[in-house]
């Protein structure tokens, strides 16, 4: 079995070409986050990611999380790395100096964040959720649940929640039934919450559980939800652990993959009500936790990249050394001779390399948005972002599944074989279209709050920059380059003309609706070919004054060309789904279907 290797070329040149690297080491407060600190954190990520999570990836998911009587155990190693990972100081990382983070770029935790979703995705998400839970705390934490438990939190002695969903409720958080009954200066906490990724474990000292409930006062629906702090084990006055908070895990999921990770069923208040502490304002929960919803889901869009990359490298490696059949391109004797196989690796590589540049691109103007100098530039950058946001999470966990699929079938029937590997990323990358808000609801979310309440707008201005990059492309005299620029010019069209029709049909909800992941497809697949084109402009004119690794710049125009000739080339269609397909959609009735 490979082992992984994190692309630290493809990283970086990303990062700079793209995310805006070194603009962003210039902003206020980034003035010592130097590329070349940049380039020595993420080569101690790198060794950390091959060295201590690669190896425990397959140890998490053939043995698992173990429940027992409320107990839930991890796998083998995983509570020696957590210690390690802590002690180290990969938890905190993103996290805000005040707290005891390092308080770096968004761009620069991006890189590393992705690297232990390729070596280890069940144990990333004790962070990613930790994480998380940090930024609802600080920014809607009162200054004395700031003081108890943001420190410990990213110091990783203590990780964090959300539990948001409840059975009968699933996505519709209108329908939570959560209880929350005011008591002197907390609340008592009651209910039953499922699907909660890393409920419970014995890593961490506390687990910190943010819970959406409702005030015995709430009005009803989404706007009656607030949000509270359930710790595991109440806080004393001196920051020391008191006594068991009055909330359980009842049980663990048995999951078709990311087996490593205990998703938990909780139940709160079963003897009496679990005392949790309000964070913000009386019914509104949603609110808070829409605020760490942006960096969940583009962490969890990075999944999409890092599992991506991961089935790629373990295909790649398996191709180029199984012998079998006479290959047809010279100078090959392996299986990474035939041509079939060669189209499925260079569509892995190229795909996961356009995820990777649009995923690093949002955070880039992430950290645009909240550092820039000028007022006007940072709210650009964060209507940009607030377009991104559900194309980074719908389109690259969407596009996953069909890169760890193509891994699978290099391998052939040793692909379906469990030993080899590759079928444990095609199970673990299944869930990242569900969780943190379905491929459906982002896609909703982008015609709806992203395009059409602003008539379009931000969308406009982006495809203005896209054309103009094609149109200067295709003049170009390097043929590679102006072909892409062709292609990118046509898709371009084709995404303006659906964003079009669907501003025009937003009387007509359900034909919009019933293309809204077609357009989120179309999205994705042209902003991802327009970055994928920069890079191979970028690569040329290294090339050109030969100031870098000639066979990593060529690689990099290859694959733009590949992206625009196999993938690119598929916006009209989908455009055409968007604004033609509803109808056939939509024609049968429910005993019909």
């Amino acid at each position: 079995m490979s082992t992984y290797a994190a692309p630290l070329r493809d990283m970086l040149f990303t990062m700079k070409e793209v995310g805006g690297l070194d603009a962003i080491c210039a902003q206020p407060g980034h003035e010592e986050t130097t590329p070349d600190l940049v380039e020595a954190i993420l080569q101690e990520a790198a060794h950390y990611a091959t060295g201590v999570l690669d190896p425990l990836n397959r140890t998490g998911d053939v043995q698992g999380a173990r429940w027992h009587d409320g107990q839930v155990t991890p796998a083998d190693g995983f509570r020696e790395a957590w210690a390690s990972f802590c002690e180290n100081g990969w938890n905190g990382m993103p996290a805000a100096t005040e707290w005891g983070g390092q308080g770096l770029p968004t761009l620069v935790s991006t890189a590393v964040l992705e690297m232990w979703k390729s070596s280890n995705l069940a144990f990333s998400l004790c962070q990613m959720l930790t994480l998380g839970a940090v930024e609802a705390i600080a920014h809607h934490g009162s200054d004395a649940l700031k003081r108890r438990f943001l420190e410990p939190m990213v110091a990783g002695r203590w990780t964090g929640t959300m539990n948001l969903t409840e059975p009968q409720a699933g996505s519709d958080l209108a329908a939570l039934r959560s209880r929350a009954v005011p008591e002197g200066d907390h609340y008592r906490v009651s209910g039953n919450k499922i699907f909660i990724t890393w409920g419970e474990h014995d890593m961490a000292e506390n687990i910190v559980h943010l819970v959406l409930a409702r005030l015995p006062d709430a009005p009803p629906g989404v706007k009656g939800i607030s949000l509270f702090l359930c710790p595991k084990y109440l806080v004393n006055d001196d920051g020391s652990l008191g006594e068991r908070n009055d909330l359980a895990c009842t049980s663990i999921e048995h999951k078709m993959g990311i087996h490593g990770s205990p998703t938990a069923s909780m139940s709160f208040g079963d003897c009496g009500g679990a005392i949790g502490y309000l964070v913000g304002e009386p019914n509104q929960g949603l609110a808070c936790m829409f605020t760490m919803m942006n960096h969940a889901r583009l962490n969890v869009g990075l999944e999409g990249v890092g599992i991506a990359e991961r089935a790629y490298q373990r295909a790649r490696a398996y191709a180029l050394e199984r012998v079998q059949g006479k290959p047809l391109l010279s100078g090959s004797t392996t299986i990474a001779g035939h041509p079939d196989v060669r189209r499925m690796l260079m569509d892995m590589k190229a795909r996961t390399e356009a995820m990777r540049a649009l995923a690093y691109f949002c955070a880039g103007q992430m950290d645009r948005a909240a550092g820039h100098a000028d007022a006007q530039e940072r709210e650009q950058a964060l209507a940009l972002v607030g377009l991104l946001i559900p194309v980074v999470k719908g389109w690259c966990t969407d596009s996953a599944q069909g890169i760890t699929s193509d891994g699978v079938q290099v391998h052939g029937g040793m692909g379906y074989v469990e030993e080899t590997g590759a079928s444990q990323h095609l199970r673990d990358a299944r869930i990242t279209t569900i969780y943190e808000g379905t491929t459906g609801i982002q896609a909703n979310d982008l015609i709806g709050r992203k395009l059409a309440r602003e008539g379009g707008r931000t969308l406009k201005a982006l495809l203005g920059r896209i054309d103009g990059d094609a149109r200067r492309l295709a003049e170009m005299p390097d043929a590679a380059l102006a072909q892409i620029g062709g292609v990118l010019a046509a898709s371009a069209r084709a995404l303006g003309d659906a964003a079009d029709w669907l501003l025009a049909h937003d009387d007509q909800p359900a034909q919009c609706a019933a293309g809204a992941v077609p357009f989120l497809r179309l999205a994705g697949t042209v902003i991802g070919g327009w970055l994928s084109a920069r890079m191979a402009e970028a690569a040329t004119a290294q090339l050109a004054a030969r100031s870098g690794d000639a066979g990593f710049l060529g690689a990099k125009r290859a694959t733009a060309s590949h992206y625009a000739a196999h993938v690119l080339v598929q916006a009209p269609m989908l455009r055409d789904i968007v604004t033609g397909g509803a109808a056939s959609t939509l024609a049968l009735a429910d005993d019909q279907l």
